[in-house]
């Protein structure tokens, strides 16, 4: 038997992206969204409140950086989700450090291990709020995450997700399939 939670929007695992931005006047800002997915194979879309900084940083560059949250992040990352850019410098008060990317006008949060530096491709008014489009131009990842190869590594990123129905989060956990691959058993 199954029971019904009416309008309750159980889409997990949801990421947990830092979006760093520079403001008018070259200052950065970041912030902890949820609301985002990778929407082709270089482009991801994220939904963002109109009344953000973030949001107002991103319609006047047109460019920003999405770092992921990791279990060692995952304190900076928490406090850029409840401090608003608009009344705080939350980059100063994190006592995070900056680089500024050089392939986009946009921040790098050294602490992070894995960041993506995007261009806004488009961004539609929708529902209030704003569908942001851009592609991902670069990925820049740190040494420690990296494989043998060279490669990215998951499990040495540890990335986190956010369980929007216990308001935690929790640890991506361990490989259990091959995509593209184990469904052959069932043709």
């Amino acid at each position: 038997m199954r029971k019904n939670f009416s309008k309750k929007a159980v889409l997990l695992p949801l990421p947990v992206y830092v979006i760093g931005t520079y403001d008018e006047n070259g200052k950065a800002n970041a912030m902890n969204l949820a609301w985002g997915v990778q929407c082709g194979y270089h482009e991801v879309s994220l939904s963002i409140a109109r009344e953000h900084k973030t949001m107002k940083n991103i319609l006047l560059k047109k460019e920003f950086t999405i770092s992921l949250a990791t279990k060692s992040t995952k304190d900076i990352a928490d406090y850029f989700g409840i401090e608003s850019g608009n009344k705080v410098d939350k980059i100063e008060k994190a006592g995070v450090h900056i680089v500024k990317s050089e392939n986009i006008d946009a921040p790098i949060i050294e602490e992070f291990p894995l960041t993506l530096e995007c261009k806004v491709i488009d961004i539609q008014e929708e529902l209030g709020d704003y569908r942001v489009v851009a592609e991902i131009v670069n990925t820049l990842a740190d040494e420690s995450v990296l494989n043998e190869k060279g490669e990215i590594d998951v499990d040495k990123l540890e990335l986190i997700t956010f369980d929007s129905l216990t308001n935690s989060y929790r640890i991506i956990g361990e490989k259990v399939g091959q995509a593209f691959k184990d469904g052959a058993k069932i043709k």
